[in-house]
């Protein structure tokens, strides 16, 4: 006896193939969006875990502050901390701590500036505290997208001052003591993805 077969018409495979076209589309959108959403929270992981190690160098930095000034390349005096708004560096200053892990005939101290170029915020520093002539620093990129780097200085008085050394006042021929640190330093970065972020560093003592 025999059986009669019946196999798919053309309308069926129609349906079948849209629906299937369908069901594949939705799944590509919504593996798309995994995707972006995935590239987007690494992004913002790396961008964070950057932020984060820029302001970590800079507490580190600013925490170890020793007063002691420098010679610059034209064998002028410099302040043991100094920084502004008009100084060449925002931020300049002399640290503790540089580590020597191979023993190297120098010092432990180390002459550490702060330079803003171009949206990019670089760490510079100089092989010899007292450089006695024209001495290249090293630089580090440490953030990028950096709209603006600020600091401000907190004095003896619980004064905040936008500069270090801060000017003399009217009648004083000089500025004020160039070894003296101030209590504290405030530091502000304006990224352009975040928005600013201010951080306050005491000095020890």
């Amino acid at each position: 006896m025999n059986i009669p077969t019946r196999g798919f018409t053309l309308l069926e495979l129609l349906v079948a193939l849209a629906v299937f076209a369908i069901m594949a589309i939705a799944a590509y959108g919504g593996l798309r969006s995994v995707l972006f959403t995935r590239a987007a929270v690494e992004e913002q992981s790396r961008r964070l875990a950057a932020v984060q190690l820029a302001v970590y160098r800079m507490e580190q930095d600013v925490e170890q502050t020793l007063a002691r000034g420098i010679r610059d390349e034209y064998g002028e005096p410099q302040p043991a901390l100094q920084g502004g708004a008009l100084a060449s560096d925002i931020l300049a200053l002399t640290r503790a701590g540089w580590d020597n892990p191979l023993g190297q005939p120098r010092a432990t101290l180390q002459r550490v500036a702060y330079r803003l170029r171009e949206g990019r915020l670089w760490r510079l520093y100089w092989p010899v505290l007292d450089r006695g002539g024209l001495i290249e620093p090293r630089e580090t990129l440490l953030l990028d997208r950096v709209r603006e780097f600020k600091v401000r200085f907190l004095d003896a008085d619980d004064t905040w001052k936008n500069d270090w050394p801060w000017p003399a006042a009217d009648g004083e021929a000089e500025r004020r003591d160039s070894a003296a640190l101030p209590r504290a330093v405030e530091v502000s970065l304006i990224l352009e993805d975040w928005g600013e972020i201010t951080r306050l560093f005491p000095l020890a003592g």
